[in-house]
C-alpha cells in the first residue's frame, strides 16, 4: 500500500506575522491597557466656576515654589498666548510650585504640559490637596509607557498606574484630573485611564510638578475647586 502523503498546513508571510504579534499579546510583552470604557465619569458640581491660570501677565506672583526654579518664559508654540511656566532645575527628587486659591476639596483641574529635556526623567504632573507637604499627584513620562497615580508624605506610594503611549518629547500633552470624596479619576490627552479610590487627604491647594532632570513647560492650568479645608 503506498503511503498516505502528509499535508503539511501552510501560511502567509502576514499571517505568520500577525500570529507571533497575537502570541506576544496574549503573553503581555506587546499589549498597552486600553482607555477605560464603561465607567461613569465623576464630576464637580456645574455650579462650580472655573479659575484659569496662565502666565502672560503675573507670571507666578502669588504661587509658591516648594522645590525647583519655576519661572515663567516666552515660547513660540504656547498653547495660548505667549508665555508659559516652565521648571528647569535638574538636581532634585521632586519639584513642585503651588498656585493661589484653595485649598479644595472636590477638584477638576486640567493642565499641558511639554516635556522639553531629561535623561532620568521627562515628566509633567498635577498636584492636588497639598498640605503641609503632603499631596497626590498624577503624572506621565516622555520616558515612561505608563501613567500614574502617587501619594505622598515623606515618602511616595504608588496608588493606580495604566499602560499607555509615552508622551512625545517636545510636544504638549493634556492631563486632566477629577477627585470627589475619595474617588480620583485621570486623563491622558483625553483618554480616562486611571479610576481609582484613597481616603487619606481631604482637601488642600492643586500645582505642577517634576521629577529629578525634568525640564518641562506648562500652561493652561483650569481648576473647577470646592473649597474646603482639613485633612
Amino acid at each position: 500500500m503506498q503511503e498516505a502523503e502528509m499535508q503539511h498546513p501552510t501560511i502567509s508571510r502576514r499571517g505568520l506575522f500577525g500570529a507571533v504579534l497575537a502570541a506576544l499579546g496574549t503573553y503581555g510583552l506587546t499589549r498597552r491597557a486600553p482607555a477605560l470604557a464603561g465607567v461613569t465619569e465623576i464630576k464637580v458640581a456645574d455650579n462650580v466656576p472655573e479659575e484659569k491660570l496662565d502666565f502672560e501677565t503675573h507670571g507666578i506672583e502669588g504661587w509658591t515654589t516648594v522645590d525647583g526654579q519655576w519661572a515663567a518664559e516666552s515660547m513660540a508654540d504656547a498653547p495660548s498666548g505667549k508665555k508659559v511656566l516652565v521648571q528647569r532645575a535638574t538636581k532634585n527628587q521632586f519639584n513642585v510650585i503651588v498656585a493661589p486659591g484653595g485649598p479644595y476639596a472636590d477638584v477638576d483641574i486640567s493642565m499641558k504640559f511639554k516635556p522639553v529635556a531629561g535623561r532620568e526623567d521627562a515628566s509633567g504632573g498635577i498636584v492636588f490637596r497639598f498640605t503641609d507637604g503632603k499631596y497626590y499627584v498624577v503624572r506621565a513620562n516622555a520616558l515612561e509607557d505608563n501613567f500614574r497615580l502617587y501619594a505622598y508624605d515623606r515618602d511616595r506610594r504608588q496608588l493606580a498606574t495604566a499602560t499607555v503611549k509615552a508622551p512625545a518629547l517636545g510636544q504638549w500633552h493634556t492631563v486632566r484630573l477629577v477627585a470627589v470624596g475619595d474617588h480620583m479619576q485621570a486623563w491622558l490627552d483625553g483618554k480616562l485611564y486611571l479610576d481609582h479610590r484613597d481616603p487619606r487627604f481631604k482637601s488642600g491647594r492643586v500645582g505642577l510638578w517634576t521629577k529629578a532632570d525634568s525640564v518641562t513647560a506648562f500652561d493652561d492650568l483650569r481648576i473647577r475647586g470646592v473649597k474646603g479645608g482639613g485633612q
